[in-house]
């Protein structure tokens, strides 16, 4: 690449939005940064797996405006990384969409190990706080100020599955997370939204389509949807102006059963 075609990619670099996805490797995560490169945007891509994250990469033709950074979220000194990372290469963060997350074994909850409790804690709810505080640290202080945080609730933020203690706890977490970072957040033009999402295509879900228990104890199939959609809607909400926000919104499979769930 000569000097030109240097000079070109770094002005297109900086000519972008910059993003940063949690949980980027897959499902939810990476139909989201899809959508986001493919309008445009730089994205910073983080995960635990650098290997699916640069598949990422590569799949998005995103090129220069698109930068994997492997990362553990329940790690705040990797958080605060990551964060430092997408600022010395992009120049500033416009948009985070706090997307890791775990769940734990479908058991009993007073068979759930304390690891396994811990666990979910530390990435669900632990690892959006760290998220979100270094993103206010970088919002706050760059010029021009501000950008937007959407954090991935779950429709298990309003209504839990049998079995989901651990899980269900920190998405109601999150809806804790949201509502107080809008609120502290308007002082430094930093919207803070939350989606929710209902029985999306992935990897995780697929077992839905076997079926899976239900409130009443039987065993049912579930309908999913196209992740491409929750991607799209990412999309609608990173791209709005600042002096708008959505605070909540739901996207879920049309069918599933979850309006009268129980």
């Amino acid at each position: 690449m000569g000097k030109k075609d240097r000079r070109q990619a770094s002005h297109m670099v900086k000519a972008s939005k910059v993003a940063i996805v949690t949980g980027a490797g897959s499902g939810i995560g990476k139909a989201a940064a899809l959508a986001l490169l493919r309008d445009g945007w730089s994205v910073v891509l983080a995960g635990r797996r650098e290997s699916l994250l640069q598949e990422v990469v590569g799949e998005s033709e995103g090129g220069v405006r698109a930068l994997a950074v492997p990362t553990d979220v329940s790690d705040p000194a990797a958080v605060r990384t990551l964060f430092d990372r997408a600022v010395l290469h992009f120049g500033r963060v416009d948009l985070l969409f706090n997307n890791a997350g775990v769940s734990a074994p479908a058991v009993p909850l007073e068979d759930l190990a304390v690891e396994q409790w811990r666990q979910v804690v530390d990435v669900n709810l632990n690892g959006m706080f760290f998220c979100m505080q270094n993103a206010f640290r970088v919002m706050k202080t760059q010029s021009p100020r501000g950008g937007r945080i959407i954090n991935n609730g779950s429709i298990s933020a309003h209504a839990p599955r049998p079995n989901s203690i651990a899980y269900t706890a920190t998405k109601h977490a999150v809806m804790g997370l949201t509502k107080t970072a809008a609120l502290d957040g308007r002082k430094y033009d930093i919207a803070v939204g939350q989606i929710d999402v209902g029985n999306a295509q992935t990897e995780l879900a697929q077992r839905m389509t076997q079926g899976v228990q239900q409130a009443n104890g039987q065993i049912a199939a579930e309908p999913l949807m196209d992740v491409d959609i929750v991607g799209q809607s990412v999309l609608y909400m990173a791209n709005l102006p600042l002096e708008a926000n959505v605070l909540f919104h739901t996207v879920m499979a049309t069918k599933m059963p979850f309006v009268g769930r129980g």
